[in-house]
This record gives C-alpha cells, structure tokens and sequence, in this order.
C-alpha cells in the first residue's frame, strides 16, 4: 500500500495495483520525500518491480477481465449445456418413440369402412323402415357419446340421475366407442395436454392421423404415462360407468350389432345379409366418423373467437353433424360448460336440447355454464377477434390513446407506474 499523501487540489486517478503517488524508501528503510517532476506532476508508479504481477493486471485488463464477467461467463455456458442436454433428450426421445401398426385394429378399420361402403349401396335397395331405423339408431347412439361419455363422464358438466346414466350407457353401447370409463380417460388426456405428443389423437402429426391413424397406430409413450396420472376417481365412483366398462364385449355385440341388425329383419322381414351391412357397418362408421371430425376438421379449420393460440376451432358443419360438438375452440376454452358452444340454437346443439329436456323431466341437475362477461372477458384477451363482428361489442377493444376511459385498469396502472 502506498504511503504517501495526496497532494491537496490534484485529481487523483485510481489505478489497479499501483500507487496513488509516488513513495520510496531510504537505504535505512525512511520514507524520501516525493520528487515532483515536470513542473509539480506526479508520475505513477509501482509498489514494487514485480514483473508478474505487472504482467497478470496487464493480461486481466487486456483480457477485459471483471469477476462479473466471469460469474455471467459461468452462467452462460450452464445454460448452453443445459440446452444441449434438453436437445439430446429430446433426440434420443424421437428416436425412440417408432409408431408401429397394430395389425389388428388397421384390419378391424378397413373391415368397417370398406363394409360401410357396400351397406350405402344395398341401402338403395333396403325397406324404406330401415331407412328409418338407421337414422333412430344413429341419432340415439349419438346422444349416448355427446350427452353421455362426453358431456356428463369426460367433463361433468351436469349430474344425471340413475335412470339416465342407464340410459346413457345403453346407448353409448350402441355407438361402439370403447366403453364409457377408456372413452373418458383419452379425452380428458386430450384436453390436459392438446396437440402434444401426449394428446392421444394430436393434430399436429396431421388431419389423418387425428381422424382415424391414431386408433391402428402404437400411442406415444408420454399417452400411455399420463393415462396412469389423470384423476378417474369420480367415473369409477360410477357403478353404471363401471359396469359399463366390465361387461362392454358382451354388451358391444348385444346393443352395437344384434339389437341394430336384427330388428328390421324381425319387425319387416328385412334381409338379414343387408340389414347386417346397413345396420353394423355403414351406421357404426357414419357414427364413428362424424365423432372423429371433431378431432380433425375442427382442429384444423375454422375461426378461433375465443382463444387463438389452441387449434381448436368453431366449425357449424361438424355442430351440424355432430349434435352440437363443433363449438370446438369455445368448448377447449370452457370444457365444463354443458352447452358446449355460445351461439346456436337446438337445431345446430341437439345435446344440449336433450339434456334440457332431461332437466325438464327432473333427469337432469346442476348444468353448468358460462357467464357473458367470463366469455368477453376470455374472448378479447385471447380471441381472434372474430367473436365481435356480428353484435354490439365489436368496438369494445380499441382505444383512441392515452387517457380514453375505455384504456383497461390494470393497463392504466402499469402506466402509472412507469411515468413515475
């Protein structure tokens, strides 16, 4: 450390590792006295010739070297190693993951839908009864998957009584879907995680595979892990559910094909070999179909009026065809609202015509729903925009600068904040 005082009215200039003025020692170890060259400027000086110290400060500086420097150095290659180990994760997990055919499930589909084309044929052919019987049959194990396994089992968006739930699962039976128990299981992983590798049917690996490849193809290894997580408690809690599930082959082959098949063949002597292509085949592929467009079609094409980063969309013509199930960016949004959709009436929404009808009878308890302002709310903060062009909050959202009333509270206080 130097010893020497400052000179009083000269600007000193700090220096790492030297000497704030000059100092020296006498041969018997007394302090000189400054000399004060160049007409009273200090020169700087080393405490000592240590030509390595000179050298590592010279070196340090040269070098930019701060301990800061070297704490943020530290950091950063902590985070590219571990974004490098979060990319070899994910290499080695698409490496492991090959999607293999199951063999039997590819035939049990193309059975059913090559099947389905012959039965459209006979039906020109077929008693205008089975006709008839084919729509009932269709509308029916409809209800059983939209009002059933969807609405009241995936999403519990009203309570059912016993009689209904019997109802219900009877014709869910008839749809042919897998029991009631599985069928939940799968669509409560499809909204917890959508368009991930854990979404059973993602859409992101394409429109076929979202329609009908997932159901011939090995799942991902993350579908099957979250199949051992998601809450079921409250299903199997459900003797009807369950019972469902413990006897679904002897009921698939009473309530999806003999019942379907044999009653045109008994009540009006319909041919037996038709009415099996009519009856099993082309109307449990129509069902299946149409159930499976609300997995591809709505998506993947459509306005998102309520959240536009999901890809689910809002798709009338699966509304349509699907009682009601097409509502479908609305529906991912608020997925325990019974109704499904915000706009349509019964013609486009037969489920919820059904379950209010229910409701009527007493069958029906606790529907829930969604308020209008929860709506607005979650439409102008996520939404496309799309959701205002047709009534009278289509100008909710702009705003003509700083200081309009309409600018949001939570707005006007973050700029508060950064005037200060």
């Amino acid at each position: 450390m130097c010893l020497s005082s400052p000179i009083p009215g000269q600007k000193q200039t700090p220096s790492v590792g030297h000497c704030n003025g000059s100092c020296s020692l006498d041969r018997n170890g007394n302090r000189s006295e400054p000399s004060v060259p160049n007409g009273g400027e200090l020169k700087h000086r080393g405490h000592a010739t240590d030509a390595t110290s000179h050298t590592l400060v010279k070196d340090e500086e040269n070098l930019g070297y701060k301990e800061e420097n070297a704490v943020y150095k530290e950091q950063q290659l902590l985070q590219q190693q571990d974004q490098k180990l979060k990319e070899a994760e994910q290499v080695e997990e698409e490496e492991e993951y090959h999607p293999q055919i199951r063999w039997p499930d590819l035939g049990a589909q193309a059975f059913l839908h090559i099947g389905a084309l012959y039965g459209l044929y006979q039906l020109f052919y077929a008693n205008f009864y089975t006709f008839l019987w084919v729509v009932v049959t269709v509308w029916v194990s409809g209800i059983g998957i939209t009002a059933g396994a969807h609405r009241l089992w995936s999403h519990k968006s009203y309570t059912a009584s016993l009689p209904l739930r019997i109802l219900l699962a009877f014709a869910f039976s008839i749809a042919g879907q897998r029991d009631a128990y599985t069928w939940a299981l799968d669509h409560r992983i499809h909204h917890k995680f959508s368009e991930t590798d854990a979404d059973p049917h993602n859409a992101k690996r394409g429109f076929f595979f979202a329609h009908v490849g997932w159901l011939f193809l090995t799942p991902h290894p993350k579908v099957v892990a979250k199949r051992k997580v998601i809450d079921m408690s409250d299903l199997e809690a459900d003797a009807v559910c369950m019972f469902q599930r413990k006897y679904y082959i002897p009921l698939f082959a009473l309530c999806s094909i003999i019942l379907p098949v044999a009653v045109p063949w008994y009540f009006w002597n319909e041919d037996l070999w038709m009415s099996f292509w009519i009856n099993f085949n082309m109307r449990f592929t129509w069902t299946l179909n149409v159930a499976f467009f609300v997995n591809s079609v709505a998506h993947m094409y459509g306005n998102k009026p309520y959240d536009k980063n999901l890809m689910s969309t809002e798709a009338p013509i699966v509304s349509l065809l699907a009682m009601g199930e097409g509502w479908h960016n609305y529906h991912h949004v608020f997925p325990w609202d019974y109704k499904t959709g915000e706009f349509g009436n019964y013609s486009l929404n037969i489920t919820t015509g059904f379950i209010d009808f229910c409701a009527w009878l007493g069958l029906a308890t606790g529907r829930k729903s969604v308020s209008p302002d929860m709506v607005l709310r979650r439409a102008k903060k996520c939404g496309d925009g799309t959701r205002f062009l047709d009534d009278d909050h289509a100008h909710e959202d702009p705003v003509w600068g700083f200081g309009d009333k309409d600018i949001p509270r939570e707005d006007i206080v973050e700029l508060a904040k950064m005037q200060n």
